[in-house]
């Protein structure tokens, strides 16, 4: 399909013929929701920790004697039913990682840039790029193109001038094309694609 392509002043320059296979799938809420699922799981640090009866700091010494005080035999004062012992079955280090095929991955992120593309959401921007690191003047033109919360996509690194800029402004964030993932995108008002990234991603995923 054809798609407009507009520079950063909003200004109509040309078209690109957008790969149906990857910005024109059908829309799969399912396939998505198990990538941002998988994304979310394989992020999390996995730190949370309780001890065990063998790490709380208390006495091994017995509470008090056996018999005669009218109250229940106590051997220990680190079981988890005392105040200050253990936790039984508490959260252990671990990973949350999950398995998901690539080829389950790569479905998500086509049908993730059909849906922005259904939707209208989608912007093919000619080129990211600035002569001045000024965000100030950036933000002016990404309020008069309406973007309120935007995803940046270019092919390589984002230039630098233009990435200095962006870095300050509330809402927008900037990726190459190899980390589009299906979280950000779909976390994002708007997708914008530089002409690069638009070769790039149909590159990887036709």
């Amino acid at each position: 399909m054809q798609w407009d392509v507009i520079n950063l002043d909003s200004e109509t320059v040309g078209t690109v013929d957008l790969v149906d296979g990857v910005f024109g799938v059908e829309v799969r809420p399912d396939i998505m929701a198990r990538c941002v699922n998988w994304q979310l799981a394989k992020r999390r640090a996995g730190t949370h920790c309780t001890k065990t009866r063998a790490e709380v700091a208390r006495t091994g010494k017995k509470p008090f004697k056996q018999k005669g005080t009218g109250r229940a035999r106590q051997g220990s004062s680190k079981g988890p039913h005392m105040r200050g012992g253990a936790i039984v079955f508490g959260p252990r280090p671990r990973s949350h990682e999950t398995e998901l095929p690539k080829k389950v991955r790569r479905l998500a992120l086509r049908t993730a840039l059909s849906s922005k593309a259904a939707s209208g959401a989608l912007v093919v921007l000619d080129r990211a790029e600035l002569t001045d690191a000024k965000t100030k003047a950036l933000a002016g033109r990404i309020g008069k193109l309406g973007w309120s919360k935007a995803l940046i996509i270019d092919a390589e690194a984002p230039e630098v001038n233009f990435a200095r800029a962006a870095k300050n402004i509330v809402g927008l964030d900037v990726l190459p094309a190899i980390g589009a993932n299906v979280y950000d995108i779909l976390r994002h008002e708007t997708l914008v694609l530089t002409r690069a990234a638009v070769d790039r991603l149909t590159e990887r995923l036709a």
